[in-house]
């Protein structure tokens, strides 16, 4: 049986989901099956995997495909499902997190289709802020949906598009939908990748070689999926772009390059994906998370340093793992440029074979998931002056909890540094924040009133101005902080929340 699903305990963010293509290998499904178990932290409610492939004989292609609720070793455990049921030179694969409440079958993706152009299959990540609108003009077309989710109005749009070729009618789809998607479409001829025009969510190419000196192709959310596979980064899918894999690009190298919009607008990157979502040995948007957190952990520590008082040193330790490169840096500048006595521990030691801890709606239960996956090591915490680097608080549950295990280890003082402002939007582009009620930052007047609340000495939170410092900066590229400034780029339905999510 699939294990238990399971999601963060750490800030109460949940993930978004990831997507994986990939082009011209023998084994394509076994590739894909790697890049999504190093995309696991992205998504795991449910995964699939769709693969193509030549019937012998007649030489038609055929779309195969698996897909079920559970982590990806669960789902896909039966090796002859990758080797022999999933067989084809090109295959697309998803790791599935949505909103509460949409925990369906139906929902799992990738969504497979044959339409009168031959098959079509998609894996989408982010979320569409115009599905009511599209659905209700979709329906009165006619249109039957199979699932709540709003990845399956591309492949109604597509389906229904009169452009004359495959290219223009899955333009004309993309050119429809408003929002954030990052998504790979898998077609007879070719796969497809896309990032919407603000570039919300990321998406990466890379390539490997094959055994016969061919080149295999893969898309990714992050490039940890080409690591695991010995890929090579090749580039970003950037926004407001549509990308074509196909047979040109096996005969030369070229990757054809289409834009979505005429005009393309300025990019709004996810900041939170540099914050928690993606894994630190990972390239996002083109650079290196952990060289980001780092310099998060640095910013924080100049604007909130903790002194060592009448203790010897502070103290700094991590929430794992999110939290781990910028706890480095934090420690580095407080003892170096802050001048204060500063030694990095590792004082808290995370099971990872619990997955993400589902947190219960009874209090006890909450506090028993966190002692199910951290546990506070007490030679380092014992009477010492000891700050908790995190990277986000939402609801604030988790937090108190965490702080009181640490103080169960027998620290003299626990301090709370957040790299991340405060939490006081939910985010319509695809992470799942809850709503404004249950964000701890709307229910304080200050941040002292939060540190009370979750039990911390002191509590400080790296500042706006602070955390868009840390990032990359290039031209026409700039960052969405909707859910610390409310500040939206994209227009967003009022009553949006009645369909699901693809994260």
């Amino acid at each position: 049986m699939p294990a238990p699903i399971q999601h963060s305990t750490t800030s109460g963010a949940r993930p978004n989901c990831g997507v994986v293509g990939v082009y011209n290998h023998p084994t394509a499904a076994v590739i894909c099956y790697y890049a999504l178990h190093a995309l696991q932290h992205r998504g795991q409610e449910a995964c699939g995997i769709v693969a193509a492939g030549a019937e012998q004989g007649n030489g038609r292609v055929r779309f195969r495909w698996h897909k079920a609720k559970g982590l990806v070793l669960d789902v896909f455990s039966d090796s002859r499902i990758l080797t022999e049921h999933l067989r084809g030179t090109a295959a697309i694969g998803h790791n599935r997190y949505s909103t509460t409440g949409s925990n369906s079958d139906a929902n799992i993706q990738p969504f497979a289709i044959r339409y009168h152009a031959g098959n079509l299959a998609l894996a989408h990540n982010g979320n569409l802020t115009n599905t009511i609108a599209l659905r209700r003009e979709l329906q009165a077309e006619g249109a039957i949906f199979q699932s709540t989710s709003d990845s399956e109005l591309f492949l109604h749009l597509i389906a229904r598009s009169k452009a004359p070729t495959e290219l223009g009618r899955i333009r004309d789809a993309l050119g429809k939908a408003r929002g954030a998607y990052s998504l790979v479409l898998l077609t007879d001829s070719a796969l497809y990748a896309a990032r919407d025009p603000h570039g919300f969510r990321p998406l990466a190419i890379g390539r490997l070689r094959n055994a016969d000196g061919s080149y295999a192709y893969i898309v990714a959310s992050e490039t940890c999926a080409f690591d695991i596979v010995g890929a090579e980064y090749v580039r970003d899918v950037r926004h407001n772009e549509l990308v074509v894999i196909g047979a040109q690009t096996l005969a030369d190298g070229t990757i054809e390059s289409y834009p979505i919009e005429d005009v393309t607008p300025p990019a709004r990157q996810c900041i939170f994906e540099y914050v928690y979502f993606a894994r630190p040995d990972s390239i996002v948007f083109g650079h290196s998370v952990d060289k980001v957190r780092r310099k998060l952990g640095k910013n924080l520590a100049l604007e909130h340093p903790v002194s060592n008082d009448e203790f010897d040193k502070v103290t700094v330790i991590a929430v794992p793992d999110s939290a781990n490169t910028a706890a480095l840096g934090y420690a580095k500048v407080n003892a170096e440029e802050n001048g204060i006595p500063t030694r990095f521990e590792i004082g808290l030691i995370r099971s990872h074979y619990v997955g993400r801890t589902f947190i219960a709606p009874e209090q006890d239960e909450r506090a028993l998931k966190v002692k199910v996956k951290f546990n506070p090591v007490r030679g380092v915490l014992e009477g010492r002056k000891v700050v908790i680097v995190d990277d986000s608080i939402v609801r604030g549950t988790t937090s108190k909890q965490l702080i009181q295990l640490v103080r169960s280890a027998g620290p003299a003082q626990v301090h709370v540094r957040i790299t991340s402002p405060p939490i006081t939007h939910p985010c319509k582009y695809g992470m799942d924040f809850p709503s404004r009620d249950e964000l701890i930052a709307n229910h304080h007047p200050d941040v002292k009133s939060i540190g009370r609340a979750i039990g911390a000495d002191s509590l400080a939170y790296l500042s706006v101005e602070g955390l868009l410092d840390a990032v990359p900066h290039c031209e026409g590229i700039g960052y969405c902080t909707a859910c610390f400034t409310g500040e939206y780029p994209v227009e967003i339905e009022l009553d949006a929340s009645k369909y699901t999510t693809e994260q």
